[in-house]
């Protein structure tokens, strides 16, 4: 009982400023990296069909964005993989435009580690034009525990944000927290329910309502050996967030 312990502790925490929340790849970072030498391709496609209306800064209102993230892993050894991303977004009556890139590096300590619950770290650094981010460059760390009870399988990513660039980089660390609990119903059929939230700055709180918490409902298919799709539908908590988005990732061996 203590890995569900911890989960609801990790929820449970609330520090300081609103972190961003992350419209283009909406995604609980799973335990396994891509094998030695192994290409994979991901396309991330959400849309927020109930969002933010008004600009925030410079960062435009996301309903009725279409966002997309095309991403690109390499399996540098059976335990850690790098990838990189393209970033693209459709606005209302603006059309499509290049909203940034990513960089990322993450690992998994080995199996034979012998460790109760299975442990991965990540580092990933962003570029992002001024209308999908107030911070021009940022710097996420994100840490992985994964740990399967009976027939669910539980994850959980803290992650946490420092702006390298713009109004905030004299701010402290912001906090998030990404968790899944997923149960295969058939060898192609996973159903999981997905949280995504943006809690603040470490070391302060904010109210509840200035919070977002998201909770997704998500299915994974498996279609034949080179291909794999998660879809989901997200409903948010707060109005500090998007309230409705539908989203979905496609991922192909190459």
């Amino acid at each position: 009982m203590r890995f569900p312990l911890s989960v609801m502790l990790l929820l449970g925490l609330a520090p300081g400023r609103l972190a961003p929340q992350e419209p283009f790849e909406i995604e609980v970072y799973p335990y396994m990296t891509a094998g030695r030498g192994e290409w994979e391709l991901e396309t991330h496609l959400n849309y927020a069909r109930l969002g933010t209306t008004t600009f925030d800064g410079t960062v435009a209102p996301t309903q009725r964005q279409v966002r997309l993230a095309a991403e690109l892993t390499w399996g540098i050894t059976d335990h850690w993989e790098v990838s990189g991303y393209l970033l693209g977004a459709h606005r209302p009556d603006l059309g499509f435009e290049f909203a940034g890139w990513r960089l990322r590096s993450r690992m998994r300590a080995p199996e034979r580690w012998g460790l109760p619950v299975r442990m991965g770290f990540g580092v990933e650094f962003e570029g992002s034009r001024a209308a999908y981010s107030e911070s021009a460059r940022t710097l996420e760390v994100i840490a992985i525990f994964e740990k399967r009870l009976g027939p669910v399988q539980l994850t959980v990513d803290p992650t946490f944000e420092h702006d390298l660039a713009g109004p905030a980089t004299d701010q402290g660390w912001e906090f998030g927290t990404k968790a899944r609990a997923a149960v295969g119903v058939s060898r192609a059929v996973t159903l999981g329910l997905e949280y995504y939230g943006a809690l603040g700055e470490v070391g302060e709180f904010l109210p509840a309502g200035r919070q977002v918490h998201q909770f997704y409902p998500s299915v994974d298919l498996r279609l034949g050996d080179d291909l794999a799709v998660n879809l989901g539908v997200g409903v948010g908590a707060t109005n500090a967030g998007d309230r409705l988005v539908f989203k979905s990732r496609f991922e192909i061996p190459l």
